[in-house]
């Protein structure tokens, strides 16, 4: 994992509280604060940047001077650990102190577990705080009822704070409205908004944001329009949640509408205002405003460079994305598991293994295979995903044994990796595995088999498995499975019995199936059948290019090269286009992507020098180039 330090030029630091304790001379600033209050100035300002390193230096000072004995210390410190996105520091800073913690210090630990996206954490610290005889205030309840993870925890904190007649506050309030959208509970939570004597711009933006995060994205618009019957105006967190709601819905000129909003208004210079605009112009499919916004972008955080990298890698720009990301770790900006879980299926998609596998180190190496609890799964699948379609099942096959728990999506990955890649009786073998754990089989665990043996010529296993589906192992074949059967015998070379199972499958034929037999058909020259399943499918899909290309290329096989040009012919008058064909290669400075014709790498000339030289050299052994 070597190659992870060059790519990563910036690897995270992470030290522990007790480093800090043990070593306060050696890391005092070179410039330390003079006294408490510019101590704690000095850490408000290291919070707002996220400064970690410099916080421990002025955490380590403090120790060694003393200052670190007052409530006021205690929870400026956590509040910087807190905004570092270091709770177990921030924990541990309280835990430090023997004095009796107060309010603040309490809501200062809980208010960072729910910013980091620790409900849970939160609220049982919550509980410690009442255990310990400590009454919340109204700063205290916004956090904890974020920090609900049930209907029933919900409403007993909606009690409490009845009983501490804090049911008026538009923070509380805000929170509450919030919270119940959250659980689908839109009647309370309208009676909470409908109670608040004054409904402020913060509580109008807890019913947009609420109604946009449940996926009610035409109440959250009625929201928004009565906000602005009431002569409310919009600030910017309303802006980012009306943004989020045109960007699921695709509302292009709606989105632009409030884009100008946003620049009259001034919020457009707010990095979480231009996310926003990136994500959802990057849903409506323009890609060139989103890039736009974000190069003219003064301060890009972790999320502009996730939003960017997204909307790239949603619209099949994969080498697109690949450059973005590199980008971004040139700039110094380190990757988070969103950054991860977008690029490694371009990894995947492009076969650039270098970058893979350089990704997966620096995931072990800063813990990120650790830090997750529901999706580690998913991450881990992820992984072992790029390292099969790259070609690499060795490494698939070490991540996939360390797994603790494995899901089907787990085991299909491995069963399509090898048959991928012409390992079939290693595909079978994981299949018999996967059947004896009692892992329930689904359609693609079959595609995987099916697929498997129609690339190792496993005919007789592949037949048996197609009639032993729905009998022996319940999952009912569906066209996936007839076309991978189809493909099988063709390749094989039994082109009659692959015809038979098309016209006596149980199920309405497409396009793709009839396609797997014209290129069995091209690929053993049978012509005669070739010619029906080619008009069969130009029937069924006459716009796709493919089908009028393996036509083309079994006429040349034969010579008929007057056939050719009737293909062809056809294909002008069907104003059908060849796609231009796009290979690309992975090299130490990154993925080179060629397209069929193209000149703009720099160093083409050489390329198509290199090309025209193997052209001739096949030339002159009789091979003659494809349509």
């Amino acid at each position: 994992m070597n190659k992870a330090t060059n790519l990563f030029r910036n690897p995270s630091v992470s030290l522990r509280l007790s480093s800090s304790f043990s070593h306060s001379a050696a890391l005092s600033p070179t410039q330390p604060p003079h006294d408490l209050a510019a101590c704690i100035a000095s850490l408000q300002a290291c919070a707002r940047r996220q400064n970690l390193r410099k916080g421990k230096q002025v955490h380590s000072f403090m120790l060694a001077n003393g200052f670190v004995r007052s409530p006021l210390s205690t929870t400026s410190l956590i509040n910087m650990y807190s905004k570092c996105n270091q709770m177990d520091d921030a924990v541990s800073t309280f835990n430090y102190q023997s004095f009796d913690h107060n309010v603040f210090a309490y809501n200062a630990v809980i208010a960072g577990f729910i910013a980091n996206g620790l409900g849970r954490d939160g609220f049982e610290f919550y509980r410690r705080m009442r255990f310990a005889g400590v009454l919340p205030d109204k700063f205290t309840f916004p956090c904890v009822i974020r920090g609900c993870s049930g209907v029933l925890e919900l409403r007993k904190i909606h009690g409490l704070v009845v009983k501490f007649g804090l049911e008026l506050d538009v923070y509380v309030g805000s929170a509450l409205v919030n919270t119940y959208l959250k659980f689908g509970l839109m009647e309370e939570a309208q009676e909470v908004f409908d109670e608040l004597p004054v409904r402020d711009v913060v509580l109008w933006n807890a019913m947009v944001n609420g109604f946009a995060q449940i996926g009610r994205l035409e109440e959250a618009l009625a929201v928004f329009r009565m906000m602005g019957e009431e002569g409310v105006v919009p600030s910017r967190f309303t802006v980012t949640g009306v943004l989020s709601v045109f960007a699921v819905m695709g509302g292009f000129n709606n989105g632009r509408a409030v884009h100008g909003f946003a620049t009259k208004m001034g919020y457009d210079s707010g990095v979480e205002v231009l996310n926003a605009l990136i994500d959802m112009y990057g849903k409506c499919k323009c890609v060139g405003d989103a890039l736009k916004i974000f190069e003219m972008m003064v301060e890009k955080d972790i999320y502009s460079w996730n939003s960017i990298i997204a909307v790239h890698e949603q619209c099949g720009d994969h080498d697109g994305t690949l450059r973005l990301f590199d980008r971004m770790l040139r700039a110094g900006v380190l990757p988070d598991l969103v950054t991860i879980t977008t690029v490694l299926p371009v990894c995947a998609h492009l076969a650039a293994l270098m970058h893979g596998r350089e990704i997966h180190g620096y995931m072990i190496k800063n813990g990120l295979e650790r830090d997750v609890n529901v999706d580690d799964v998913q991450i881990t699948n992820a992984v072992m995903d790029m390292y099969a379609k790259c070609g690499s099942m060795r490494n698939a096959y070490m991540v996939f044994d360390k797994m603790r728990n494995k899901d089907v999506a787990s085991w299909n990955i491995m069963i399509m990796g090898y048959g991928m890649h012409g390992y079939g009786s290693r595909a079978l073998d994981v299949f018999s595995d996967m059947f004896e754990a009692q892992i329930r089989l689904d359609e693609v665990t079959f595609v995987g088999v099916l697929s498997a043996c129609s690339h190792t010529g496993l005919v007789r296993e592949g037949r048996e498995f197609l009639r032993q589906m729905k009998s022996k192992y319940g999952v009912v074949p569906t066209i996936e499975h007839y076309t991978c059967v189809v493909d099988m015998l063709g390749r094989a070379g039994h082109l009659e019995e692959a015809y038979e199972l098309v016209l006596e499958m149980p199920i309405e034929t497409n396009p793709v199936l009839w396609r797997a037999l014209l290129a069995a058909c091209r690929l053993h020259g049978n012509q005669d059948l070739a010619e029906v399943a080619g008009q069969k499918v130009i029937e069924l899909d006459p716009g796709h290019s493919g089908n009028y290309v393996l036509m083309s290329n079994l006429y040349v096989a034969n010579g008929q090269y007057d056939e050719v040009t009737e293909v062809r012919h056809s294909m002008s008058q069907q104003n059908v286009k060849k796609t231009p064909g796009c290979s690309w290669i992975e090299l130490k400075d990154g993925v080179h992507a060629f397209i069929t014709g193209d000149r703009a790498h720099p160093k083409a000339n050489f390329i198509y020098a290199e090309l025209d030289s193997l052209t001739a050299r096949l030339g002159e052994i009789g091979s003659v180039p494809h349509f």
